[in-house]
């Protein structure tokens, strides 16, 4: 286990250092299959925002404590007594604009603790298993990577309770797959699919024989990665995901005037002199 580079403990997330520079956050909250409550999202915005500004940090592995589940998603009885599906009688006594304008602003903050994964600057890995529903596919689909366990059950849930999916997963996983008509039987229809499909579509990058070896694939990637400059490591994230959501030609403009910058680093000559010398290369913190 590498030194722990912050002290910060947290209620439902638990943060451990396995290797230098990785950081392994696990969602804990086991003995509810790991559903949310809302301080549960909220801590998750704070955890990486945390990671994400950290220069002792260059790697994620996002998990789940646990056997049963990474999380079944929302918990409904919990959010219909307290949060936003509750109906209470100050909601009740507001017309229709007002209500709708409260619930606008609640999940636009929601969104945003959820994006919190994505907009990280270190690349996240997520590793998946057991129950994996409804946000458990808007959290996944903001990581870089996603691997599995073979015994994983994934799910977008929603309509089964009544709504649309609100958090991301309409919006990122026809990108991530790039099968709109796979999207929309699983969205549509609410099944159950599994790690093998879940490959087959591309959803998932690999699928391991359980828990134990997914977890232990996704660390090792993370330690992969962390082992590389940060300059560029950081930037490629950037610059992919910049593409994804722009034209060929604004993201080779905005690679341009990134590389303006980034190429100024030391870390070029360092990865060139470690390579020629057959040695692993020592990059600065950023």
């Amino acid at each position: 286990m590498a030194p722990s580079p912050t002290q910060a403990s947290y209620q439902y997330f638990e943060v451990t250092y396995p290797l230098e520079y990785v950081a392994y956050v696990r969602i804990n909250r086991p003995q509810k299959m790991n559903t949310f409550i809302e301080d549960m999202w909220l801590e998750m915005r704070q955890v990486f925002n945390t990671l994400s500004d950290s220069s002792s940090v260059r790697a994620v592995v996002l998990g789940a404590a646990g056997p049963k589940a990474f999380t079944a998603g929302l918990d409904v009885q919990a959010m219909s007594k307290t949060g936003i599906l509750a109906q209470t009688p100050e909601k009740t006594s507001l017309d229709g604009a007002r209500i709708a304008s409260g619930v606008r602003r609640h999940l636009a903050d929601f969104q945003d603790c959820i994006t919190a994964v994505e907009r990280c600057e270190k690349p996240v890995i997520c590793v998946l298993h057991g129950y994996t529903l409804g946000m458990g596919i808007d959290i996944a689909v903001c990581a870089d990577v996603r691997i599995c366990s073979d015994d994983t059950k994934f799910s977008v849930k929603e309509v089964d309770i009544g709504l649309a999916a609100d958090l991301g997963t309409l919006s990122r996983l026809p990108k991530v797959v790039g099968n709109h008509s796979w999207v929309k039987d699983v969205c549509l229809s609410a099944r159950t699919f599994g790690a093998e499909e879940a490959l087959k579509v591309g959803f998932v990058s690999g699928v391991y024989a359980g828990k134990d070896k997914a977890v232990e694939a996704g660390i090792k990637w993370a330690g992969i990665v962390a082992g590389k400059s940060p300059v560029a490591v950081q930037g490629t994230k950037e610059l992919l995901d910049w593409s994804r959501d722009h034209n060929v030609q604004d993201g080779l403009r905005y690679t341009s005037v990134w590389n303006g910058a980034a190429l100024q680093s030391g870390d070029v000559s360092a990865a060139i002199t470690a390579n020629l010398e057959k040695k692993a290369p020592r990059f600065e913190k950023l």
